[in-house]
């Protein structure tokens, strides 16, 4: 939706200046309220996240893991250092630790049996079967210690930076953790990145040594545009899910934990899905390249320099409540001269109620030199009088 003139305005107004980082913002109440312990709900298109909800406590994870277990294969698959008729061999371990005589999700793998990359990932995804998970990481790394490690480097390098991961099904350790901010930055990252591969996770149904499981998703039937993801189960942590939608041209992630029972994980995420779509109203603010602030410079030919940013900007602003958003132009400051055009020097961050909802980085406008020697003196001058404050 595109602004009035008088709307852009106002929303611009909202946008300001901060030289230095650590902004404080006065609490205020949530928008929306949910049994969840833990919850967040990002907006997809824009990167907004439109509530959350203590998401950066650590929880287990349950079958949630097995996000991450799938993000290996896919990349592995990416880059071509597997493909899916490799077949991997069902060892006694996989067989007794994830298998039918476990008694917990699997997809009834025979003890010594090979199975093909596609069929473990469809067991994986819709049948949760634990089996299958440590079928791969054998198979991708010769042990699930060896495996774990892949999954957390490559969660580092995808930027969850406050999960740990110690085996490819979630079952429980006390070592392994996630918040449910780092598991809808997960789910976005799948979708985006392997399309052809993140149509498993809306398939209904698969059988496998005869015997046909349908997936655990309940969002999958509710008629709500769900095409995603997975749900999980610890004592610990309650019912949870991370789920997926796309419905009317928007696309938004929930994840949540800490669920009395499967039937409020199922209500509690729709509720917050429905709520996000009716909720909040898309903006566009800011044009590519255009000015929208300026930041302080030390020792530069001239005392700012304007910064922009490299794509068309939107926000999501919620329908009511709107002054409950703040946003602001971050950086620590002030920035060293010389600058160079398009080089990143500070994050425009926006705030909903108590939630940081949006950050997007912010580039220099133009170059800027060093200055002249008695305005260099006079910025150190300055430095050493009012820097301190």
């Amino acid at each position: 939706m595109q602004p009035s003139t008088l709307q852009t305005l106002l929303i611009r107004l909202l946008v300001t200046l901060a030289f230095l980082a650590g902004i404080v913002v006065p609490a205020t109440a949530q928008l929306f309220e949910t049994r969840a312990k833990q919850a967040v709900l990002l907006d997809a298109n824009t990167g907004t996240v439109l509530f959350a909800k203590n998401a950066d406590e650590q929880v287990p994870p349950a079958s949630l893991a097995k996000l991450m277990t799938m993000e290996v294969v896919f990349h592995a698959l990416k880059v071509g250092r597997l493909s899916m008729d490799d077949e991997f061999q069902v060892s006694e371990n996989a067989w007794r630790t994830g298998g039918a005589v476990s008694g917990g999700s699997t997809m009834f793998a025979e003890l010594g049996s090979s199975i093909r990359v596609e069929d473990l990932i469809q067991g994986v995804i819709v049948q949760s079967a634990n089996d299958g998970c440590i079928i791969i990481a054998e198979g991708m790394a010769g042990s699930e210690g060896l495996f774990a490690r892949l999954m957390n480097a490559r969660a580092r390098e995808i930027g969850l930076n406050d999960s740990i991961f110690t085996n490819s099904t979630g079952l429980p350790d006390p070592l392994q953790k996630v918040t449910m901010r780092d598991l809808a930055k997960l789910a976005d990252h799948i979708r985006r990145e392997y399309p052809e591969y993140y149509k498993y996770y809306s398939q209904p149904q698969f059988t496998w040594n005869k015997i046909l499981q349908r997936n655990r998703n309940p969002l999958l039937t509710m008629d709500i545009g769900a095409d995603g993801m997975k749900t999980g189960y610890t004592e610990d942590s309650g019912y949870a899910i991370v789920g997926s939608i796309n419905k009317d041209g928007r696309r938004l992630i929930v994840a949540m934990s800490g669920l009395p029972d499967q039937r409020a994980r199922g209500e509690e995420a729709r509720k917050l899905l429905e709520w996000g779509l009716r909720a909040f109203e898309p903006y566009q603010i800011f044009e590519k390249d255009e000015e929208i602030g300026n930041v302080r410079l030390y020792g530069g030919e001239q005392l700012t320099v304007p910064v922009t940013v490299k794509e068309n900007l939107s926000i999501l602003l919620p329908i009511a409540d709107r002054e409950n958003m703040k946003a602001r132009i971050i950086y620590t400051g002030p920035i060293i001269a010389p600058v160079e055009k398009g080089q990143e020097i500070a994050t425009l961050k926006v705030w909903i109620g108590d939630n940081l909802s949006q950050e997007t980085p912010l580039y220099a406008a133009y170059s800027v030199g060093l200055g002249p020697i008695h305005r260099r003196a006079l910025d150190a001058l300055t430095e050493l009088a009012f820097g301190w404050i």
